[in-house]
């Protein structure tokens, strides 16, 4: 049987699985496409195999481990993770919370608690961000509707939030299963590293498939792809990476801080 492989939906994740629908390993792999938080939820249940779950989430499910050198990061600026406010962020306090995510959630409730020093609420509500904004301060909005929002609301760009605080990039999600005898983390590595460096020799052929279903250029999609994301999990993003564990856990997003397993 082949592994079951949960994937978000999102323009992010397209050159990550590039070679397992377009390329080499077409035939290795059974993917399903939801949102970053039933991602998590499949891997937790055991309908998926593997899932590139929000990072968070690998504090949260036990038993994880993680397929190294492989990450949906931000060394600045993301362009699909934004905070939107009607007022001054210094002056936030009731914020609503987009329930398809959890990293960005838990960032949310960082950034705020522990460098702006607010005393915040937060909701969880759909990603409809002038809803949102009508019964809250500010609004959480990740992934493909944050990358093409156009209202009228003060942006704040996440990751570039998060670096200016801390110098650090951000790692959003991250490659994780279940070990089993039918999986080969040995394999996996491999397998997952081809199919998005395929991908990213193919960043012209996702950008001409995915401009149109977004409403955006090309070239805005390319640049978003190659500029905005980092698809490594390099020395710098696992320093980030663990930085915003401990940060996480002292606001109380997480119960504990346990170490990387790859």
């Amino acid at each position: 049987m082949r592994p079951r492989v949960s994937v978000v939906q999102y323009l992010n994740t397209a050159p990550l699985v590039w070679g397992m629908i377009h390329g080499s390993y077409g035939d290795r792999f059974d993917l399903s496409f939801t949102t970053p938080a039933c991602c998590a939820d499949h891997l937790r249940a055991g309908r998926a195999d593997v899932g590139i779950i929000p990072s968070i989430e690998y504090q949260r499910i036990d038993d994880l481990k993680l397929l190294p050198g492989i990450s949906i990061a931000s060394k600045k600026r993301v362009r699909s993770v934004l905070l939107l406010t009607r007022i001054p962020i210094e002056q936030v306090r009731t914020v609503a919370l987009d329930t398809s995510s959890r990293t960005s959630a838990a960032l949310v409730e960082v950034l705020l608690r522990k460098f702006y020093r607010l005393d915040v609420a937060t909701r969880p509500a759909s990603p409809d961000p002038e809803a949102m904004l009508r019964a809250s301060d500010a609004a959480l909005l990740i992934g493909d509707p944050a990358l093409v929002y156009s209202g009228n609301a003060r942006v704040y760009d996440l990751a570039e939030e998060w670096r200016r605080f801390t110098g650090l990039p951000f790692v959003f999600a991250v490659w994780a299963y279940r070990p089993g005898p039918a999986l080969d983390p040995k394999s996996l590595t491999r397998d997952f590293r081809d199919s998005r460096d395929e991908g990213l020799a193919h960043v012209e052929d996702i950008a001409a498939e995915w401009a149109p279903r977004l409403g955006l250029t090309a070239d805005a999609v390319k640049v978003y792809l190659t500029e905005n994301i980092d698809y490594t999990l390099d020395e710098e993003n696992l320093e980030g990476l663990q930085l915003f564990y401990r940060l996480a856990r002292e606001v109380g997003a997480t119960p504990a801080v346990r170490n990387l397993d790859f």
